[in-house]
């Protein structure tokens, strides 16, 4: 396999598009990044991807709520979803600490060794696939992201053996065109996997951030962060894992136009203490199978539409425990199908369930610990599953107007 990999001195910046910088490649099993002093190419950062309408989403005004608010058919790939990687045609790269190393071409590498003031960018062009493979990897950078993704179709980091531990120590630095305020920021769909674990420290910004898709789906995550831990523009998407987020401001933040920004779940677990929400999304927020333990939050799960169709999902909030806000065009709506769902809510104006619109329970077993278990500005209806109260099972839910944040809705 041919590569072509760029080695920079830490002190000039990348993203500068008047830097000119020495280049080093080598074929074969390893990197050099000694180089042999051919002039390199300037990095031009990629444009922002524009939002697009996603087929995805299937919710709208006057749908039956009992069915899947997202088209789940398509979630994954098969390669999203493999934990294990063949390494034989892997590239091991040499990574120096005070210098940025630059992957310019499709492939598998793999990142070993304990590195500060590094960065690996990936700028491989907008089809390419790169693999990351961190088997005792550990970066500590003052103030910019241990890893970057300029342009990729996808980028995969999966963790093997050792796995791999990425910090920023300080506050971010000022790069031009792009605020680089993540540990892992990526301009491009990005997957976590593997069978170790990635352990991600951010002092002053978000843990690991995407600007399109961010999908896990194996491996164990753990994150610090100042800001949010998880960020997406598109969406957020677990298929498995053990993730443990602690955060400054929302564990998982997924946001965007009015025809993205969501939130699915359908396996894996997820523990989760954050200073204000605990999963936020502008459109779709869903939870199909897996384990959710908010442990602290001001807003459990917040989005215009939150639908849980299983799983287990434990939630102590100081607001509201499960919150449908009009964060898009789409109608506020609660709906459960299944699951088991316990709700604890701190003393004071607070809501397990409040919804700008409708909630509808189908099913599942609900268990709410509060002063007011549900609000609806437009009515609430038990049509199945188990409710209990403060621990009393009722058979009916409040029916209300001027619920919400704020509102007087009618409250059990």
């Amino acid at each position: 396999m041919n590569i072509k990999i760029l080695v920079r001195p830490a002190a000039a910046l990348l993203l500068l598009s008047a830097l000119s910088c020495t280049a080093g490649a080598q074929s074969g099993s390893s990197i050099n990044s000694a180089g042999s002093g051919t002039a390199g190419q300037n990095i031009q950062l990629a444009a922002m991807p524009t939002p697009v309408s996603q087929s995805v989403l299937v919710a709208s005004t006057g749908q039956n709520y009992q069915d899947s608010l997202l088209d789940t058919s398509s979630m994954f790939t098969y390669r999203d979803l493999k934990q294990t990687v063949s390494l034989n045609n892997a590239e091991t790269l040499s990574l120096r600490s005070g210098s940025s190393t630059v992957i310019e071409s499709e492939g598998i590498y793999l990142l070993q060794g304990s590195y500060r003031d590094t960065m690996i960018v990936v700028d491989a062009g907008d089809d390419a696939k790169v693999q990351l493979v961190l088997d005792g990897l550990t970066v500590t950078n003052a103030g910019k992201p241990a890893i970057f993704v300029n342009t990729a179709d996808k980028v995969f980091i999966t963790t093997f053996g050792s796995g791999g531990s990425l910090t920023v120590s300080g506050e971010f630095e000022s790069y031009p065109e792009v605020n680089l305020d993540a540990t892992v920021f990526s301009r491009s769909d990005l997957v976590l996997s593997g069978t170790s674990s990635l352990d991600v420290v951010s002092a002053s910004g978000n843990g690991i951030t995407s600007k399109d898709d961010l999908k896990i789906t194996g491996g164990v995550v753990n994150i610090e962060a100042a800001e949010d831990g998880l960020e997406a523009n598109d969406s957020i998407r677990i298929a498995d894992g053990d993730i443990t987020v602690v955060s400054g401001k929302d564990a998982l933040h997924s946001e965007n136009s009015d025809m993205t920004g969501y939130f699915y779940m359908q396996g894996g677990s997820l523990e989760l203490s954050a200073a204000d929400d605990a999963i936020q999304a502008t459109t779709v927020l869903q939870i199909d199978g897996g384990r959710v333990n908010v442990k602290t939050s001001s807003e459990g799960l917040e989005a215009t539409q939150v639908q849980i169709n299983g799983g287990d999902i434990t939630v102590y909030a100081t607001d509201d425990g499960i919150n449908a806000a009009q964060k898009s065009n789409m109608s506020p709506v609660i709906s459960v199908t299944g699951g088991n769902i316990a709700v604890t809510m701190a003393a004071g104006d607070t809501d397990a369930f409040d919804a700008n619109g409708e909630i509808y329970i189908y099913g599942g077993s609900i268990d709410v610990n509060a002063r007011s278990s549900f609000d609806a500005d437009r009515g609430a209806r038990l049509l199945g599953g188990t409710v209990v109260v403060n621990g009393v099972e009722v058979t009916e839910l409040p029916q209300g107007m001027g619920g919400g944040r704020g509102g007087h809705g009618k409250h059990w």
